[in-house]
């Protein structure tokens, strides 16, 4: 697990996505709204949970990982044009969730704009209740440990 006074490079990161910053992402203060941070963190790891096989709820699976926790320090603004790579790595996997981080860099530098977390529970969708992680899926996440 990373600690707070730890400092935050690119090596700490095993899966990248870069995102191209739309002028639209900025807010009346002239850089990227707080909220769109988030919405680069989610485009990561929808994309991680892709690659390592889940095909998602519309595919008709009836379990899967649903957001319980999101958090994100803001490190340096970010305004249009700008590129961002979004560094994501499995922070601790549990028996019914898992601990994500984010890096969100300027593209090509050691530069950090943001450092976030998401905790993902496995979920039944019916039931709305968590429930076991498959072994596969844990398996998966761990190569991203």
């Amino acid at each position: 697990m990373m600690t707070k006074d730890q400092p935050i490079t690119r090596d700490q990161f095993r899966y990248w996505k870069t995102i191209e910053v739309r002028w639209g992402d900025m807010d009346a203060q002239g850089h990227v709204n707080n909220t769109v941070y988030f919405t680069y963190c989610e485009s990561a790891r929808v994309e991680l949970l892709r690659k390592i096989g889940f095909k998602g709820k519309q595919a008709g699976l009836p379990e899967g990982p649903t957001l319980v926790h999101a958090s994100c320090d803001f490190k340096r603004q970010v305004v249009y044009p700008a590129k961002l790579d979004v560094g994501l790595r499995v922070d601790h996997i549990s028996q019914r969730s898992f601990k994500m981080v984010y890096g969100l860099f300027f593209h090509g530098t050691d530069d950090i704009a943001a450092l976030a977390t998401s905790i993902n529970a496995w979920a039944n969708y019916a039931e709305s209740r968590s429930v076991n992680l498959p072994e596969e899926i844990r398996l998966a996440l761990a190569d991203y440990q």
